[in-house]
């Protein structure tokens, strides 16, 4: 599925646009072949439409950040780190905890 895989993932998006682990690989398949608007209108409506799907957070955070939007980057830690307390989500509150502190520049220098 490596050259086909961002056509496969597509078409497995239309046939269940609810289904938030394909659409989160939709997203990911994007970065990762230089597509950042694409990832981001997928992440974002990831966070939207499916705010219980924990893993989203931290990858939207890095992504803004990466495109220069600092303060959007802080905002979706901030509310993945909400999300996650509420589910009891360790793994990835852990990670969110760490990016915004990161992103706050807490322990920096």
């Amino acid at each position: 599925m490596s050259t086909d895989r961002l056509e496969a993932l597509q078409s497995f998006h239309e046939e269940d646009p609810d289904d938030a682990f394909t659409r989160f690989a939709l997203a990911r398949e994007h970065l990762k072949r230089g597509h950042p608007d694409e990832a981001l209108a997928h992440f974002e409506a990831l966070v939207e439409e499916q705010p219980g799907y924990t893993g989203t957070y931290y990858h939207l955070g890095k992504l803004y950040a990466r495109l220069g939007r600092p303060e959007d980057a802080k905002a979706t830690y901030r509310a993945g780190v909400e999300e996650c307390e509420e589910q009891g989500a360790t793994k990835d509150l852990s990670e969110l905890r760490d990016a915004l502190m990161q992103a706050e520049g807490v322990g920096l220098g």
